[in-house]
């Protein structure tokens, strides 16, 4: 351990020493030890956008264990022992730059002078918060060198190699000026394009709501979702997170939309069902509030880890199977050409750079959207879909030749003129609370809410943690968690008084869209919110989302669930994923996450039965027919409901065999949060979370929720 006064010690020569028999060359500790600073061509986020962690150092004998990373501890040549350097403010770190010749590395000693303090085996630095501290009391989580557009490896006095994603071009406290911020800003939220306006494209039809119905709720989302990112970056996380509509709430507003005591209602279903469902938001979200507020997130942290977050998530994505293609298949000629190039754009064009940005990567969803309608928009109009004698606002069901209704689907389906959501919206609208109606409070939809809500907490923990290794200095701290945990409770509030259909938390998928455009700016997230503000106010753009036909949301979809899975097996890099624990509980998870619900969704019903709704929407309606039929009918809908969700099943295995299955925190791959004192005497941490306006002064005495 270095000493703390600089005139003991001798003063520090080469380093590594060389021996005395022959000069060691500068790069043969990196080819002994296994690194390599360059590794396929790409850094810790690939031109793919995937997020990868520094390679794997050669295993050696005497190789332990990383914690967070799980990667091995890289042994270095041990040379004769020097007197230590002296220490200022900080514990001593070995810098690793890869220099200008790949076949070279520049290895340089430097110092920490951020308010670190070293000394014996006390923790400091980023150590473990809520999921424990590192083995032996060895200080977890280096800082960062500040290199930009290279890869910064800290090999640590211990020995562990973990690198920073310094590659990023603008961090989380930059401001590079008002132009840069606002074309990063519409970059970043046009990228996460389907995941705002998606939802209410698929609820507001189940509910019976009209175009006119659709275009509003999209007004009204785009305002939330504007209005709730502002107050996240701000008094939140402070991460560069989107709040809007997630697919966390999805698949719980369906079921309640097709709730039996919904089925048969006389006059406008929407706003009946609309006002049921913000009841259940709002409770939902004050208890998401109270979870976060006071303190009790901090505690829940100890059960959320890599393998409890992947399986969650990944569930989310997969329990839509039965929505996805088969609303796809209603026109394949326009569906699965716009999969076809969604699928071109984002993998097998994304390395292609215009003026500097990968634009088909970025713009892959709107892309192959703008191109799809286009294309079917010519072929309306040169009567493709036209049959005579047969007239498209005829109801299928009043169709008398045969000719007609064997061509029913392509007219209704594949046409882009059969909504007239556009002509009719307002140019200009100001979303207000309880437009749809004071809102109806059931407990027993309440309550599956909130549960949904943990769900959705889980799901925020994960985006915090990966944000935070892209953009920020260092994770943060358990109380920062939980006080982003409770703001995300309440905007679901606010959500709930507007009326948006689903709950507001932070979008996954900005972990991916921060990855890719290396942008991880605060003020460009903010730019843009205020720009979604005013966008929506202009009743016309909610009429234009409202008119995408419903073949091509379904397409979208495809690619979002898939894509909204694949983010959450990702989760799994920050453990050992070739564990046969881990396999095992993920796999058992997932499994579950759809056999489970199955029993529940075909519970009651026979070939035979008739039922009310589309076959796509009958994982929705179990609490119908469910195998829980007790006297309370209150308990069996909740129970019938719950269970038949697939993330919550996915959830409770995975959470309780993790917490309950021996496993080393390498193997487990516990997420690594800084601690609150420590993260106090490191400036760069403080200031990425920290309130504005001194509001964290006024508050510090609210230690529990990071004020």
């Amino acid at each position: 351990m270095s000493n703390s006064d600089p005139k003991v010690g001798a003063k520090p020569g080469q380093w590594p020493p060389a021996p005395e028999s022959a000069a060691m060359p500068p790069s043969s500790w990196a080819k002994r030890t296994g690194f390599r600073p360059k590794f396929s061509g790409e850094t810790n986020a690939s031109d793919s956008g995937q997020i990868s962690l520094p390679p794997r150092p050669k295993e050696q004998k005497n190789s332990q264990p990383d914690v967070e990373a799980g990667r091995v501890r890289a042994t270095l040549p041990q040379p004769t022992p020097a007197p230590p350097p002296a220490a200022v403010n900080g514990t001593d770190k070995v810098v690793v730059v890869p220099a200008e010749n790949k076949d070279q590395t520049v290895v340089k000693r430097r110092r920490d002078s951020d308010g670190g303090s070293g000394g014996g085996a006390k923790k400091d630095g980023l150590g473990h918060g809520a999921n424990g501290a590192g083995p032996n009391g060895v200080p977890e989580g280096p800082r960062r060198a500040v290199v930009r557009n290279e890869e910064v490896i800290d090999v640590e006095d211990d020995g562990f190699v973990r690198g920073r994603p310094t590659h990023m071009k603008y961090e989380l406290r930059d401001t590079p000026g008002l132009v840069p911020i606002g074309l990063y800003g519409f970059q970043h939220y046009l990228s996460i394009l389907g995941s705002l306006i998606l939802i209410p494209l698929v609820i507001v039809p189940a509910m019976g709501g009209t175009h006119e119905d659709t275009s509003m709720v999209v007004s009204t989302v785009l305002f939330v979702s504007g209005v709730t990112t502002l107050l996240h970056t701000s008094f939140g996380s402070r991460l560069p997170l989107i709040q809007g509509p997630s697919f966390v709430y999805l698949a719980p507003a369906l079921a309640i939309i097709n709730s039996p005591e919904f089925q048969g209602l006389n006059g406008n279903n929407f706003k009946h069902i609309m006002k049921e469902l913000q009841g259940a938001i709002i409770i939902a979200s004050a208890f998401q509030t109270i979870l976060g507020y006071s303190g009790l997130m901090s505690v829940f942290l100890r059960l959320i880890n890599p393998v409890v977050v992947a399986p969650t998530f990944a569930a989310v994505g997969l329990s839509f199977y039965s929505y996805g293609f088969p609303r796809v298949g209603t026109c394949l000629e326009i569906g699965v050409v716009q999969i076809l190039l969604v699928i071109m754009f984002s993998l097998y064009l994304r390395k292609i750079s215009v003026f500097g940005h990968r634009i088909f990567l970025i713009y892959a969803v709107p892309l192959g959207l703008a191109i799809t309608w286009a294309a079917a928009f010519l072929l309306t109009e040169a009567g493709v879909y036209s049959y005579k004698g047969c007239d498209v606002n005829v109801p299928a069901s009043n169709i008398i030749s045969d000719h007609c209704r064997k061509h029913v689907s392509s007219m209704k389906h594949c046409r882009v003129d059969t909504s007239y959501a556009l002509k009719s919206s307002p140019w200009f609208r100001f979303p207000y609370p309880l437009q749809w109606g004071t809102p109806v409070f059931e407990w027993k939809m309440a309550l599956v809410m909130c549960a949904v809500s943990i769900i959705s907490s889980v799901d925020s923990v994960g985006s915090y943690h990966a944000s935070s290794l892209l953009a920020a200095s260092g994770p943060p701290t358990p109380g920062v968690v939980s006080r982003g945990i409770g703001l995300e409770g309440l905007c679901s509030v606010l959500a709930g008084l507007w009326g948006t259909g689903t709950g507001s938390t932070t979008l996954t998928e900005n972990v991916h869209t921060i990855a890719v455009t290396k942008m991880g700016s605060r003020r460009a997230v903010e730019l843009g919110a205020c720009a979604l503000i005013l966008l929506s106010l202009i009743g016309k753009v909610g009429g234009f989302i409202a008119s995408i036909p419903e073949v091509m949301v379904a397409a979208l979809l495809c690619f979002m669930w898939a894509m909204l899975s694949a983010l959450g097996l990702s989760n799994l890099r920050y453990s050992e994923a070739g564990s046969s624990r881990n396999i095992i509980i993920v796999g058992l998870s997932l499994f579950f996450s759809l056999s489970v619900p199955a029993y529940f969704q075909q519970y009651g019903i026979s070939p035979n039965t008739n039922l009310s709704v589309p076959s796509y929407l009958h994982p929705y309606i179990v609490a119908s027919h469910g195998p829980f039929r007790s006297k309370y009918e209150g308990l069996n809908y909740f129970l019938n409901t719950l269970l038949s969700l697939n993330m919550v099943i996915a959830f409770l295995v995975a959470v309780i065999l993790d917490n309950t299955v021996p496993g080393s925190q390498q193997e487990r791959g516990v997420y690594v949060w800084s601690e609150t004192e420590a993260a106090r005497r490191e400036p760069a941490i403080t200031k990425d979370y920290e309130l504005p306006f001194r509001v964290g002064r006024i508050l510090r005495w609210v230690k529990w929720a990071g004020f």
